[in-house]
């Protein structure tokens, strides 16, 4: 039987704070306390991507390192039968360290795999292409073990526009009924590359709480991949999350954008939708761009698959958020801005537990 969501925030606290007290609430934390709530957190990343698995040890060193809980990660939406591919290498990986990931199909798993010392793993599409002309495509996906779509990256498909599109017509017929039966099935809706006519068109059209996995508030950088206040609360107000990306280039304008620089996102987010609607996302490599790519095989060839108004840059991270200790020092900027306890979990993982255990059943 499904567990409440009263019983899973429960179950979570206890098994993340045995023994420890929990801080005052009114009190302003030391870095040591800060420290001290990292390590017991629930933390989940809205979206861990670009990994080569052919050595896996340093990826799984660094999810340990970054204490992650869980992620949400994207496959290749080529067509479906190449969707289908690597949806059963990924259960490959699950067969073959089935001690150390766990894949997600229902979000009570999440709590589950974090007491086993596994990492919980939620798949999922940046784009609808895969699906092709035809909406029953979707059941194969779901069987495969997809839980969460994008209808669009960046530009147009059968189902809507992305944001780099000059008109965007929003949400097509048939991205409707896609939608439509996402939430039928229970594949959760993220609009976060989608434009923002598609974006208000897939609100509207779902039946249940969508995301924005991996974005930033226009309002403190307006960034082609950003997102207006409106959006951000329309998706806070049907129930989702809005995932505060740390990708450097789309945080701020220039190379010294800083730490600082992002938790300004976290605050307007917060502002706008409210403390329970806002976690948080990479976007990239858990061992960071600098440890993993090159100027030639990352920058180069974003020059022609990214339009100008992308502002693509080299170096594209920021230096406190590329690394895995990312998470760390969100923790301590948020404790030094005065954030509860309370509200440092929310943020760090425990909406997105929420989130993915009410939405995946």
């Amino acid at each position: 039987m499904p567990i409440t969501r009263r019983e899973f925030v429960v179950s979570s606290v206890a098994l993340a704070s045995a023994a420890f007290t929990r801080f005052d609430l009114g009190a302003q934390m030391t870095a040591a306390d800060a420290d001290t709530l990292f390590r017991r957190a629930v933390i989940i990343d809205g979206l861990s991507a670009d990994e080569d698995w052919n050595d896996p040890e340093p990826i799984l060193a660094a999810y340990k390192t970054a204490n992650l809980s869980a992620i949400y990660t994207t496959l290749n939406p080529a067509n479906l039968n190449v969707s289908l591919r690597d949806l059963s290498a990924w259960q490959a990986r699950f067969d073959r360290w089935p001690d150390r990931l766990m894949k997600i199909e229902k979000g009570a798993q999440i709590a589950e795999a974090r007491k086993a010392g596994r990492l919980a793993v939620v798949l999922g599409f940046q784009n609808g292409t895969m699906v092709e002309q035809d909406v029953a495509n979707l059941d194969k996906l779901y069987a495969a073990g997809t839980r969460c779509i994008q209808p669009t990256y960046n530009e147009h498909n059968l189902l809507g526009d992305g944001c780099t599109q000059k008109v965007d017509g929003g949400l097509s017929a048939f991205g409707h009924t896609v939608v439509e039966r996402m939430n039928e099935l229970g594949i959760i809706l993220d609009l976060s590359h989608c434009g923002l006519k598609t974006s208000r068109d897939g609100i509207a059209a779902s039946k249940r709480p969508p995301a924005f996995t991996h974005t930033v508030c226009a309002a403190v950088y307006n960034h082609v991949r950003s997102k207006p206040d409106d959006l951000l609360k329309a998706v806070s107000d049907k129930g989702g999350i809005n995932g505060m990306m740390t990708l450097g280039y789309i945080v701020g304008p220039t190379p010294e954008t800083s730490l600082d620089d992002y938790l300004k996102h976290i605050d307007h987010a917060v502002k706008v939708s409210g403390i329970d609607h806002v976690g948080l996302a990479s976007d990239y490599s858990i061992r960071g761009i600098g440890a993993t790519r090159t100027y030639d095989n990352w920058y180069v060839p974003r020059l022609s698959s990214f339009p100008p108004d992308y502002h693509v840059r080299w170096p594209p991270w920021v230096k406190e958020l590329d690394p895995p200790e990312r998470f760390l020092n969100i923790t301590r900027g948020l404790a030094a801005r005065g954030y509860t306890t309370t509200a440092i979990e929310k943020i760090l993982g425990g909406n997105w537990a929420r989130y993915f255990t009410e939405l995946l059943r």
